[in-house]
């Protein structure tokens, strides 16, 4: 246990935190930024002198229970409540499921790049996010915006070419989002129906394949634009485990000129 840059961590963490940020009324004029002792150890719901004595580095290793009480206090993002418990020796807590917000840059590139057919997909291979490009390309999304069910239960055929090994990717994907998620309700359902409506998804998932996200060609059947060669890059979002897919064609091809077309009736 780092107990120096623990009390380091959390006294900076307190600072910074503004009364309006943590719900609470500003009040009367501050003499010094951010929270007190006294209302930390309120929110966080453990005696003052506890949390006193975790700031001068004089406490017991806290418990996961406390590290979690103490980062939803302090409102730490997932990366820096990660920190507060690695700090304190203690194994990070498992997030309770894969996030489902798009970071509002993440959107924006989105919208920046309309001749792009491009979309965000979350650890559970929920589409969260697509520009218009990809909704007529990929047709349906909202509806039916989870590729693995698509592909596996309803057995959507879209992509022809690399379809097998699309399969492999989403299972492996699938494996390390059951490990990393396991408290995560939605996700749970959703690989239950998975096992019951698929006898491929239960090969593959026995197989345990490993497969890393990167670049792939793959043959696309549009029902009104016919066959489309269509390149499938992916860059992935670390601190919320997400992947945004672009996907693009070769310059003056068929398929280029399919999109062009489309993208200039979705603008």
């Amino acid at each position: 246990m780092a107990r120096g840059e623990l009390a380091r961590f959390l006294r900076d963490r307190r600072e910074r935190l503004r009364p309006g940020d943590a719900g609470m009324p500003a009040g009367p004029r501050r003499r010094t930024p951010g929270l007190r002792r006294e209302e930390v150890a309120d929110l966080a719901a453990m005696s003052v002198d506890y949390y006193a004595r975790l700031e001068q580095a004089r406490g017991p290793r806290p418990s996961p229970r406390i590290l979690a009480s103490l980062a939803d206090a302090l409102r730490l993002p997932p990366a820096e409540r990660t920190h507060l418990f690695r700090l304190a020796g203690v194994a990070p807590e498992s997030p309770s499921g894969p996030p489902r917000e798009v970071r509002p840059y993440v959107a924006g590139l989105l919208r920046r790049i309309p001749g792009t057919a491009a979309i965000v997909t979350s650890a559970s291979y929920d589409v969260i996010a697509f520009n218009p490009l990809a909704g007529a390309l990929l047709g349906d999304i909202r509806t039916q915006p989870n590729l693995a069910r698509r592909r596996f239960v309803f057995r959507e055929q879209v992509l022809t070419t690399g379809h097998e090994d699309f399969a492999e990717i989403a299972v492996a994907r699938l494996r390390a989002a059951a490990d990393r998620y396991p408290r995560d309700a939605a996700l749970a359902a959703l690989l239950a129906e998975l096992r019951a409506g698929s006898e491929e998804f239960n090969e593959i998932w026995a197989a345990n394949p490993v497969r890393a996200p990167g670049h792939r060609t793959k043959n696309m059947t549009h029902p009104e634009l016919g066959r489309l060669r269509v390149n499938c890059d992916i860059l992935t979002v670390p601190e919320d485990d997400q992947q945004v897919v672009f996907m693009t064609a070769d310059p003056d091809t068929t398929t280029a000129r399919a999109l062009h077309h489309l993208a200039s009736r979705v603008a």
